[in-house]
């Protein structure tokens, strides 16, 4: 980086974050950067990710602030889910076996939301993870498998309760 300005893939990101930035700029901001954005969806800033172009966000979608996709493999986020505030999403992963890790192998497993999902503030939902249709994931939960339809999980491990 040379002087005050930032190289791509980032400077979209800061742009979409500065105070001054309107509504509608924003929304083009994500229409531009992210894989889809459906009709009425909603992200508040501040908004970080990886990269952009593999998230994909369902109409009426709402994503609110300080939410962190870390996006190196596709997140998919379906219609009417709601993300709560400092959520964190991460595809990103790394090999268990040390040895591998010596050698700085990186790699990332989607993750798949599915539709009229809540995800509770300061959730963690980490690589690999689909989270069925009309589950909630409570608060500060961190989500190491998949969740199940219509399921209800907390804790971490995120487990379900009845």
């Amino acid at each position: 980086m040379s002087g005050n300005q930032l190289e791509e893939p980032y400077s979209w990101i800061y742009h979409f974050n500065a105070p001054s930035t309107a509504e509608a700029q924003r929304l083009r901001l994500l229409e531009n950067h992210l894989a889809k954005v459906g009709a009425g969806a909603i992200v508040r800033a501040p908004f970080f990710c990886d990269l952009g172009s593999n998230i994909s966000l369902g109409a009426g979608g709402f994503v609110n602030f300080n939410c962190v996709i870390l996006d190196v493999a596709p997140v998919t986020i379906g219609e009417l889910s709601a993300i709560g505030p400092a959520v964190q999403i991460l595809t990103s992963d790394h090999p268990r076996d040390p040895e591998v890790r010596r050698r700085q192998v990186r790699y990332g497993r989607p993750v798949t939301i599915g539709t009229n999902v809540w995800i509770g503030a300061g959730a963690i939902i980490l690589p690999g993870v689909t989270i069925g249709d009309d589950a909630i994931v409570g608060a500060g939960s961190v989500v190491t498998r998949d969740v199940p339809a219509g399921a209800t999980v907390v804790g971490t491990p995120a487990k379900a309760v009845s």
